[in-house]
């Protein structure tokens, strides 16, 4: 929620500054140069990543299923099926965040810098890995306690 409120601020903050601070400058005859907010573009896509790793599709089960092989097992193995595919899915996002932790510290030992904002790149790519392993743990109660998951929406658009 942070993130994104981060991000809405951040743009209305920008947008007020060329819209409406630079035009009311110029016109009281003040010279002004760049209104808007510096980087704010990038710092809004940077908050998006952040907010996004954050795990909310996950936690609240609208993130996107294919529907391959759905209904290929009896209805009656659900259960069973359901917690051995979260322990897959736990599996594999560890796997994904072990990859996360490889390129978040390749960007730290390079010293890439974000564009724009000059930060260190791997500062903002630690939410890679810290998303999918708290995503890996999340599938992993999911399969120890099966009522913890949520329950799907009735379409998926």
């Amino acid at each position: 929620m942070l993130a994104f409120s981060f991000i809405a601020l951040v743009l209305c903050l920008d947008v007020l500054g060329r819209e409406l601070y630079g035009p009311l400058l110029k016109l009281l005859g003040q010279p002004v140069g760049a209104t808007g907010l510096l980087g704010s573009q990038k710092k809004a896509v940077f908050a998006l990543v952040i907010g996004s790793f954050g795990g909310i599709a996950t936690a609240t089960g609208v993130h996107l299923v294919p529907r391959v092989g759905f209904k290929w097992l009896p209805q009656a193995w659900s259960p069973q099926v359901d917690r051995v595919a979260d322990v897959f899915t736990g599996c594999f996002l560890l796997g994904v965040a072990w990859y996360g932790v490889v390129f978040m510290l390749a960007s730290k030992q390079s010293g890439v810098l974000a564009a724009v904002i000059n930060v260190s790149a791997w500062s903002i790519q630690t939410v890679i890995p810290l998303g999918f392993a708290s995503a890996a743990l999340r599938y992993f109660a999911f399969a120890a306690w099966p009522a913890l998951r949520p329950q799907p929406p009735e379409y998926q658009e």
